[in-house]
């Protein structure tokens, strides 16, 4: 019988959480690979869209509503995770660098 323990327990084997066994027991296969490339390729794809927008090859009106939406929704989610992020080299709205930095 096979059992997946969080803490060592007496007379286990430690394998780290990216073990081929460990992805195996959760079911998790080489589809998890394809599920992470596919998040990259959206990201991907999200950015050409907005540089085709931004370069006037096409408007946000010329995509379905559906796609539309879709877009904006993940921006939106985008701009408000990035809010919450740390500013660490300037991000400042006064546009002053944090004491001890240089613009290059």
């Amino acid at each position: 019988m096979a059992s997946l323990h969080r803490d060592p327990e007496p007379g286990s084997e430690f394998l780290p959480p990216e073990h081929p066994e460990v992805l195996d027991f959760l079911g998790r296969d080489a589809a998890s690979g394809f599920a992470k490339l596919d998040a990259e390729l959206v990201r991907v794809l999200e950015d050409l869209i907005d540089v085709l927008i931004a370069r006037q090859v096409i408007r946000i009106t010329d995509l379905p509503a559906e796609a539309q939406n879709k877009l904006f929704a993940r921006k939106n989610f985008r701009e408000r995770r990035s809010s919450h992020a740390l500013r660490l080299y300037g991000d400042s709205e006064d546009g002053i660098l944090p004491t001890g930095l240089v613009e290059l």
